[in-house]
């Protein structure tokens, strides 16, 4: 699952620890950690609000894509 390692690297970039981005999902700590070692799925509305906040496509987290941003260009 490509995309765990994305959702760190996103954060790490930022300098937040999970804390601060389970805070942003309105989640526990613990449980966006499982978020990112893939024990839990990641729901929908919590990867909308991801791309929101990394100013990043979903196809980027996901894998499909090596470009961060929503255009083509």
């Amino acid at each position: 699952m490509y995309y765990l390692q994305r959702l760190k690297d996103l954060r790490e970039d930022m300098d937040l620890q999970q804390g601060d981005i389970a805070k942003l999902l309105k989640t526990t700590q613990p449980q966006y950690s499982r978020y990112e070692t893939g024990e839990r799925e990641l729901p929908i509305r919590h990867l909308v609000t991801l791309c929101e906040f990394y100013g990043v496509s979903a196809d980027y987290i996901l894998g499909r894509t090596n470009k961060k941003g929503f255009s083509d260009k």
